[in-house]
């Protein structure tokens, strides 16, 4: 790897350690709070790329797994992967993939549909594993689970929506 592509990793990884020093929101209706940190993820995918979002992400998890406070709320040791919020640390490096690689694909779009697609994948599929993961960590019925995490949605879409705007952005740049 050239030390560029190094040194924008890192600069993406710190990046989603700071959105974690934001303090959670709980909710108290499922055990999942609300964080800003799944923005950085999104955001990492979308200037990263497929290939290196991917990595930076599993590197970040790498770091909570290992005891390092990365995680949103100052935490982080291996029972996190095994909690109410297992599903959504297993989709990261995913989404994060997955926006890296819609957003290298598809050329020139417009911004509706940047968001869109970015929206799909950093909200659509991040919840929806986080769901899966909440029903069987916590042992609630899976469409139990989905409706609870409709409370994400209108959050999560202004996320996308400052995601978006920051990908463009440094896209031209």
């Amino acid at each position: 790897m050239k030390t560029k592509t190094v040194a924008s990793m890192a600069m993406m990884i710190a990046v989603i350690i700071v959105l974690g020093f934001i303090p959670p929101i709980p909710l108290g209706i499922i055990p999942v709070p609300i964080i800003l940190q799944n923005m950085g993820i999104m955001l990492a995918g979308a200037l990263l790329g497929a290939k290196r979002g991917f990595l930076a992400v599993l590197i970040f998890l790498f770091l909570a797994a290992l005891g390092l406070p990365v995680l949103s709320g100052g935490h982080g040791n291996i029972a996190v992967f095994m909690g109410p919020s297992a599903g959504y640390l297993f989709a990261y490096p995913f989404a994060a993939g997955l926006i890296g690689f819609v957003t290298e694909k598809t050329g020139n779009r417009r911004f509706v549909v940047d968001y869109l697609l970015i929206w799909l994948i950093g909200v659509l599929f991040i919840d929806s594993l986080g769901a899966l993961g909440l029903s069987i960590q916590s042992h609630m019925p899976l469409d139990k689970a989905f409706w609870a995490n409709l409370v994400f949605i209108p959050g999560d879409s202004l996320k996308v929506l400052m995601v978006t705007l920051l990908y463009r952005r440094f896209k031209t740049a």
